[in-house]
């Protein structure tokens, strides 16, 4: 187990008075973070390659890593955690297991195996503290969908009628385990890519589906949506791109008002691909929007319309903001954690 001792300060921007620093963590690892979850302005879990996970109980000041006994070969890329003591993770590639946890990642009991050879899950999330989802690329030419009415103790398959037909190449991405999201009155949107990159959404948790497409770029195994995000009701933005060609800065990010008729590119966009959104804020309530990628992180101030550099450092996969505050961290590769601040 270690243990982190102090932060520095990667970078700091200033734009309309704002000012922006990531502090990041000394993880001595080296271990590829895409998990994340951020449960409330202490706690926050991170999950990642060779089993490994970390968590933080004080705002991430100190981090305590250990590997899932008895799965250190499995690269887990989706988390979702409830507090200190409880958290659900699952697995990238085959065979698929979800993990759950009520002793704060000490013991793990497993609730779910798929040994299919295309099991391959890409995201989590939950509406509450009992009922959640996950999803995964298709098997037998339908999306893999399981829920849970137990806080992840059990999850069963959705009945295949239920589970949206996809087209051939169209599968989606763990990157960062954002093109999933739960939304209030039963809303649930997940993100598709590869040869076809759409969005579903289903207003009844999973059982019947309204395909949407975009314009994001597609049409190889690399391209789609790696990030979708939802800034109320119609307005929502999805990012994405290519990750063998990760310096295109053309139909990689669009945002749409009209939940998904129409879309609109951005006046000016990110660096080239990203993969993941957020919206994060100040104490004051000032907010931003974040779009992190192996290539750099981005920064925009007017709702996603343009986008400006925040900072070079490579190699960060995910961002994500606490549920109940404002505590919001980056992960990624290279055992790289930091947490973000913004202010005045």
């Amino acid at each position: 187990m270690l243990k982190t001792l102090f932060f520095f300060i990667l970078f700091i921007s200033s734009a309309s008075a704002q000012k922006i620093k990531l502090q990041q963590a000394d993880t001595k690892t080296d271990v590829s973070f895409r998990g994340l979850s951020v449960v409330n302005d202490s706690v926050a879990w991170v999950s990642g390659g060779k089993g490994w996970l970390g968590i933080t109980v004080n705002g991430g000041k100190d981090w305590s890593f250990t590997q899932v006994k008895g799965f250190e070969q499995c690269d887990f890329r989706s988390l979702y955690a409830f507090s200190a003591k409880n958290a659900v993770i699952s697995n990238a590639g085959s065979p698929a297991y979800i993990l759950c946890t009520e002793d704060g990642g000490n013991t793990w009991q497993k609730v779910y195996e798929n040994d299919d050879s295309t099991a391959f899950i890409d995201g989590i999330d939950f509406w509450d503290s009992k009922h959640g989802v996950v999803y995964g690329d298709p098997i037998e030419g339908r999306m893999l969908l399981l829920g849970t009415n137990d806080g992840g103790k059990t999850w069963p398959k959705h009945p295949a009628e239920d589970c949206p037909v996809m087209s051939s190449g169209e599968a989606s991405f763990a990157a960062s385990g954002t093109c999933i999201k739960c939304m209030e009155h039963n809303k649930l949107i997940i993100a598709t890519g590869g040869k076809v990159s759409r969005l579903f959404v289903s207003r009844n948790r999973g059982k019947s589906w309204k395909a949407i497409s975009t314009p994001i770029l597609q049409g190889a195994a690399s391209t789609g949506i790696f990030s979708f995000l939802p800034l109320n009701k119609k307005s929502w933005l999805i990012a994405g791109g290519d990750y063998k060609h990760d310096s295109i800065s053309t139909a990689n990010l669009f945002i749409t008002h009209d939940a998904g008729k129409s879309w609109d590119a951005p006046a000016a966009s990110t660096r080239g691909y990203r993969e993941c959104l957020e919206v994060i804020k100040n104490s004051d309530g000032a907010k931003c929007l974040l779009a992190v990628g192996p290539g750099g992180l981005d920064v925009s101030y007017d709702s996603g319309n343009k986008w400006m550099p925040l900072s070079d450092e490579q190699q960060f996969h995910v961002v994500k903001k606490s549920r109940t505050g404002n505590l919001t961290i980056v992960a990624g590769g290279q055992g790289k954690i930091a947490v973000v601040k913004i202010g005045k």
